[in-house]
């Protein structure tokens, strides 16, 4: 069962929103991180070196790790699905995929946050992986940026959860990764412009017009996938913009 690639695309190029204010603070943090204790010429390389390689290297860390995760929830769908049962279980994995769109819809309107207790619920997982910030050292270089990147993609995160749903209807470890790549790419264009311009573009993300823009697509987007699972709409059109299964690879 395919997955519309584009459409998981735009939804982590929307709900990055949310990334503004979940993950400035470590964004800010990587970008302008301290070199290593003592070191004068390090100091003076990191202060003038360009912020983009900076910014690009934990940003490919994180996508990497959505990656792995995407591949997982695939590979464990399509297991699933190879022992029997399992229309059933994608029409239901394909409505949970598109409820969540519309809680993180709500979520990004500031009109319901109940999906924020999902992001709690992770947090068992995030006190495993955070400890692996420490031994990495401090990130005054490409490979341990791309590592500290890759931990950080672990942080708990409704609006991941939202999409490793979808990457579950791929059926397989390489559509789930294919998933959470594309979604990882959505989220690119905004992660790399907190790492450049910082406070200033937080400050004009939390402007409640763009959160509302922003939080009614992606609730849109919810809205019209459960209408297509309830035939309601034409599948023609829809495949274009709706989270779930597209044509088969």
């Amino acid at each position: 069962m395919g997955v519309n690639l584009a459409a998981v695309f735009l939804v982590g190029l929307l709900g990055s929103v949310h990334c503004a204010g979940m993950c400035g603070g470590i964004v800010g943090a990587l970008s302008l991180a301290p070199p290593r204790a003592g070191a004068a010429v390090i100091a003076l390389r990191t202060a003038v070196a360009p912020a983009l390689p900076r910014t690009l290297a934990y940003n490919l860390g994180r996508i990497a790790s959505y990656g792995t995760a995407g591949a997982l929830a695939g590979g464990l769908a399509g297991g699933a699905l190879r022992l029997g049962a399992l229309p059933a279980l994608q029409a239901l994995a394909y409505v949970l995929a598109n409820l969540l769109l519309l809680a993180l819809g709500l979520y990004l309107m500031d009109a319901w946050r109940g999906i924020a207790r999902i992001e709690a619920g992770g947090q068992a997982i995030w006190r495993r992986v955070a400890p692996l910030l420490r031994r990495i050292g401090p990130p005054d270089t490409a490979g341990r940026l791309f590592l500290a990147g890759a931990v950080w993609g672990w942080l708990p995160c409704a609006m991941v959860y939202s999409v490793l749903v979808t990457a579950m209807l791929s059926g397989s470890a390489a559509g789930g990764a294919a998933v959470m790549l594309a979604f990882g790419l959505g989220t690119l264009p905004m992660m790399m412009a907190l790492g450049l311009a910082g406070a200033r573009l937080r400050t004009l993300l939390r402007l409640r017009a763009v959160r509302l823009a922003c939080g009614a697509l992606v609730l849109g987007f919810g809205a019209l996938g459960l209408a297509r699972a309830a035939g309601g709409l034409p599948v023609s059109w829809l495949s274009m913009v709706c989270i779930g299964p597209g044509s088969a690879p």
